[in-house]
């Protein structure tokens, strides 16, 4: 069993729930996304999504009118595997198709943009084997770009800072919890290792710190700071 956090920005709210591996997805359509197939190669106890990218994931489904296999969705960023602005540390993105051939791939491709959903599409010629999919949201840290984290201060509530406290902590810096909420401890900590970073210590996760702190932890591993909690 494991946990699951819910952000739903339409009343900037997270549900939680507890759910075994075979339980269906909160807000997916139906059976068509379980809680094994969003986990993935995952082996994290606590896992989050939205309830915009269920709704995309949902939207894609009825669109492509049948089954379609995951290969990767959720990880936290000291598991690793992607980059350090990977949405699948927010629990937003999906690769799929993996396995299939060229024609489900693209067909699979053309769901997702039809459906008009999702925040980013993969180009396929980028994507040769799989297709990728993400429900990302906010302005982005770093100017120029649409990938990476929003900036993040005291107050916000969302998976970016469910990434942000999960960073912290893996790295030693305790945000006391894993609730998606910037609260006094998670602006203390961030803090702190901004200080160690030597940045200026302001509180408030911009591009710089982002770019610091993700480098700093991505895959390297479950430390015995990490919590679940």
């Amino acid at each position: 069993m494991a946990k699951l956090l819910v952000y739903d920005s339409y009343n900037n709210k997270f549900y939680k729930y507890t759910l075994n591996e075979n339980d269906p997805m909160p807000y997916s359509y139906g059976t068509t996304l379980s809680m094994r197939e969003f986990r993935g190669s995952s082996g994290a106890n606590v896992l989050w999504t939205t309830t915009a990218a269920m709704e995309a994931w949902n939207l894609t489904r009825r669109t492509y009118g049948g089954a379609i296999p995951v290969g990767y969705a959720f990880k936290r960023i000291w598991e690793g595997g992607h980059g350090t602005a990977s949405q699948h540390y927010a629990g937003v993105s999906f690769d799929v198709g993996q396995g299939t051939n060229n024609a489900i791939r693209r067909k699979i491709y053309n769901a997702a943009l039809r459906s008009g959903a999702w925040g980013y599409v993969e180009p396929l010629s980028m994507t040769p084997t799989w297709v990728h999919i993400d429900r990302r949201y906010g302005t982005p840290a770093c100017a120029g770009s649409t990938a990476g984290y929003p900036t993040l201060r005291r107050g916000r509530r969302s998976t970016y800072v469910l990434i942000l406290q999960d960073a912290l902590n893996a790295l030693g810096y305790s945000t006391g919890t894993l609730d998606g909420v910037f609260g006094a401890r998670t602006e203390s900590a961030l803090k702190a290792c901004q200080r160690r970073f030597g940045l200026t210590a302001d509180g408030i996760c911009g591009c710089a710190s982002w770019k610091k702190i993700t480098s700093a932890v991505l895959g390297i591993g479950r430390t015995s700071t990490v919590i679940d909690r």
